[in-house]
């Protein structure tokens, strides 16, 4: 068997599977900011602090405890499994999923927006130092960049939800940061190997990798 079979049939290991499930709990975390207007504080903290830390040792160092990523594991075993429990995360986290991974391949093409994109993070990451990786200063910084860089691409997500919430400013920008967050964990995921035939070829192996 070649190297490009061998990669080709190579199920997806813990590691892929933890990033994969960082960017399905952004996504819903995504979705019920649109619906409610709230969402997870801790959870956010976990997503916003994976996307400052440009340079982890380890999945542990970039998202905690496996515990800290429940709700994407969560998401994962309901929208890739079996379960219908459509009623704890709905389709959109799905859709807002897999198009985070077409606009993280399309980024990966933009080296110049990489750099812009890895500056402004830095920024982002010292000015966190002073306040919180939560404080409102910070999540209008990350906001401004994801508007200034992947906001530009061809593919934009649009985020459905109830209007009186997503006008509001506060909530449009941890919006926005939430979904820079997914982006990243998908870079992490292509990173390890992740491929988005996984998604529909390897569904039950991913879910069991979640376990192993």
């Amino acid at each position: 068997m070649g190297k490009w079979q061998q990669l080709m049939f190579a199920k997806p290991t813990h590691d892929q599977a933890m990033a994969l499930a960082a960017v399905f709990q952004a996504c819903h975390l995504v979705d019920q900011l649109a619906n409610t207007g709230e969402a997870s504080t801790e959870e956010m903290k976990v997503c916003i602090s994976a996307l400052l830390n440009q340079d982890p040792e380890s999945i542990e160092d970039l998202y905690g405890s496996e515990e800290s990523l429940e709700t994407g594991v969560d998401a994962m075993t309901v929208l890739l499994g079996e379960q219908k429990d459509t009623e704890l995360f709905k389709s959109s986290t799905l859709v807002y999923g897999i198009a985070v991974l077409s606009i993280e391949r399309q980024l990966n093409s933009r080296p110049v927006m990489l750099k812009n994109i890895a500056e402004g993070i830095d920024n982002a990451a010292r000015q966190a130092e002073h306040f919180s990786v939560i404080h409102d200063n910070v999540f209008a910084n990350i906001a401004s960049l994801y508007q200034q860089t992947i906001s530009t691409l061809r593919q934009r997500i649009q985020v459905k939800g109830n209007p009186s919430y997503l006008q509001q400013p506060g909530v449009a920008e941890r919006i926005r940061c939430l979904l820079f967050a997914a982006v990243r964990s998908a870079f992490l995921w292509r990173q390890l190997g992740g491929k988005r035939y996984h998604l529909v070829v390897y569904r039950q192996a991913l879910i069991r990798a979640l376990k192993n």
